[in-house]
């Protein structure tokens, strides 16, 4: 009954795409569960190729992998439609009866109103405003559409079902525990809650059948939008540095600053995670791009990791060396040499 969730840590951005497709694959997934709306862009890069996704789950290079969107989730009809030729996914992808449909209206109201444009920083992709008619019960969803009607399915009874015959199931959260509109920077956050308890409450599962927790913490911090970030960077420093980023949905510059410790662990008390997955070191180490094995760190590297694991108290047992999805050393799979 093995069902992983997968979590941001710091404000989205993490690379929960690539932690989720990697595990796609190796792990062999039987389904995968997207949470969260089109608001939040993860990058899958395998085989030379590379997908930016807004809801068609990581997994998805998983050819044997069931794709599935939560109940909890928001949608866009032609960005779903759209990602499913892209990814292939065509006849593996299902969508559940209550999950919400982002309309144009909602993305109009949203870029009309100059508070969440300019203050807080919207992406302006329609999900507040979706959200608001969803908390005012006149939110169409999914069984609304007859354009959706031959992707409908149950999504909680599959996920459930599937746990009960021991398949794997792996939930891919969306952004990252501070954008959470009950435990992050408020107001300066998202309309959900983006932590492992809000993730899986998407879905309609127990937290008793959770099996790991994996927070992703990237190797330095990265924001889009407006809000705190402490220990941020100047623009100059952070081009040196080769952090610079943009985000994937919005294109805008992220700002960035180092790992933060304190964060850290209050991103751990909120999710009280099993495991630790570190993405983009080799942007602190470039020694180490596209290696896959432990042993094949320099010392300095293996110390950075071994440090974080001991702090946090959480074993950190994924590290992402490069863009491709196998791109990852795996401590769950190998014997650490001394």
């Amino acid at each position: 009954m093995p069902l992983t969730v997968v979590v941001g840590g710091w404000f989205g951005d993490e690379g929960k795409g690539k932690v989720v497709s990697y595990l796609g694959l190796v792990d062999k997934a039987s389904i995968c569960v997207r949470t969260g709306s089109i608001n939040a862009g993860h990058t899958v890069n395998y085989g030379g190729r590379y997908w930016k996704l807004r809801i068609v789950p990581s997994c998805f290079i998983n050819k044997l992998t069931r794709l599935m969107i939560a109940p909890g989730a928001l949608l866009k009809i032609d960005v779903l439609f759209r990602e499913i030729e892209e990814t292939g996914s065509r006849g593996r992808i299902w969508v559940d009866a209550n999950t919400g449909i982002i309309e144009d209206k909602h993305i109009e109201s949203e870029r009309s109103n100059e508070y969440l444009m300019k203050v807080i920083g919207s992406t302006g992709q329609g999900v507040g405003a979706a959200m608001i008619d969803r908390v005012l019960r006149v939110l169409r969803t999914a069984r609304d559409f007859p354009e959706l009607r031959d992707l409908i399915t149950d999504v909680s009874r599959e996920v459930n079902e599937e746990l009960d015959r021991d398949g794997n199931v792996i939930i891919e959260g969306t952004q990252g525990t501070f954008l959470s509109l009950y435990h992050g920077t408020y107001p300066f956050v998202t309309s959900r809650d983006t932590t492992a308890a809000g993730i899986i409450s998407e879905v309609g599962i127990s937290p008793r059948l959770v099996s790991d927790i994996i927070l992703v913490f990237k190797a330095y911090v990265t924001r889009v939008g407006a809000g705190e970030l402490p220990g941020e960077l100047s623009m100059d420093e952070v081009v040196t540095r080769g952090w610079a980023e943009r985000g994937t949905v919005t294109g805008r510059p992220r700002r960035a600053a180092p790992f933060n410790i304190d964060l850290a662990r209050r991103a751990i008390m909120l999710n009280r995670p099993t495991q630790i997955a570190i993405t983009k070191f080799d942007a602190l180490f470039p020694s180490i791009r596209g290696r896959r094995r432990w042993d094949d760190l320099p010392v300095e590297a293996r110390r950075w990791i071994e440090s974080v694991s001991e702090v946090l108290k959480v074993p950190v047992t994924l590290v992402g060396t490069g863009e491709d999805s196998m791109d990852m050393i795996d401590m769950r799979r190998e014997v650490v040499g001394p």
